[in-house]
């Protein structure tokens, strides 16, 4: 039986990986986070990835504190770049299948349209630029791998806006949240379901994919449909970024581009107001 190796384990994608990994349980799934295989351990990740001998690397791990990430400049270039070159140099030289997750934030954020693969890339703060130095790394190093950027990731796991935004619209009357930073929310649930689509496909298409759910909203707009979703009695207002200063720029507009995915590998990419409410119903259950 062949083995899949999921890093980042305990993360929103991980977490949710390990949901769907019975729909593939011709393989061994195998769930890592930092405590079983260290990535910023340069030294013996090689060693320790051999030891484990997958067939498949989802790599779900990353230094995903962006504005930590301005001051730990160190860490995140070694959880974004230098540990994906391991285990791309790895999974090249032992046949072994790699998918990586990449992000939006390796955009500028000067765009008006749909971003492509192809798109002119500009990091503007140090996680996209620590991120795109994986991608280039993970590419170089093995040019089999696929990569995947994807964008305002959210889950009924760990942290992130939706679970912040319930929480302060019960806790508060009235909420401020940015108006002017455009992009598409991403259900980690979709984006693991998309991941297993992949993984089922009859053939294996290297090369860089986006992946997020329909829809074009700023974060205010993604607030409403939160509001909205969760009948919460709070007045929320738009503000402008500069409103709202944070240690580390975000792109202005960083809108995926999807076709590549959905023509390649068959992938279904929902509505982000129909998977907002999915994820909504089970923290209600929770």
């Amino acid at each position: 039986m062949g083995k899949i190796l999921v890093t980042g384990a305990n993360g929103q994608l991980g977490s949710e990986l390990r949901k769907l990994s019975n729909q593939l349980n011709k393989y061994e799934w195998i769930f890592t986070d930092y405590q079983e295989l260290d990535l910023c351990d340069l030294k013996n990740l090689e060693i320790s990835i051999a030891k484990i001998n997958p067939q498949i690397i989802i790599n779900c791990a990353a230094h995903t504190a962006v504005d930590k990430a301005e001051s730990e400049v160190e860490l995140s270039d070694v959880l974004n770049h230098q540990s994906v070159a391991v285990m791309a140099k790895w999974s090249h030289s032992n046949d072994c299948k790699l998918i990586h997750i990449s992000t939006d934030y390796v955009f500028d954020g000067t765009a008006s349209t749909a971003l492509t693969e192809s798109a002119l890339t500009g990091p503007i703060n140090v996680y996209g630029v620590t991120k795109l130095a994986g991608e280039k790394a993970c590419m170089e190093e093995n040019p089999y791998a696929i990569i995947i950027r994807t964008s305002w990731v959210y889950s009924s796991f760990g942290n992130n806006f939706v679970k912040t935004m319930s929480r302060l619209m019960q806790e508060r009357d009235s909420l401020s949240v940015v108006n002017d930073q455009i992009g598409s929310p991403t259900y980690a649930a979709d984006l693991a379901q998309a991941i297993v689509t992949i993984l089922t496909h009859e053939t294996w298409q290297a090369g860089i994919y986006h992946f997020s759910n329909e829809g074009e909203v700023s974060w205010y707009e993604f607030a409403l449909a939160i509001q909205e979703n969760g009948g919460f009695d709070c007045l929320v207002s738009g503000i402008p970024s500069s409103a709202y200063p944070t240690p580390a720029r975000r792109p202005q507009y960083s809108l995926l581009d999807k076709t590549k995915i959905k023509n390649t590998f068959g992938v279904v990419v929902p509505d982000y107001k129909v998977s907002l409410a999915r994820c909504m119903e089970l923290l209600k259950e929770a």
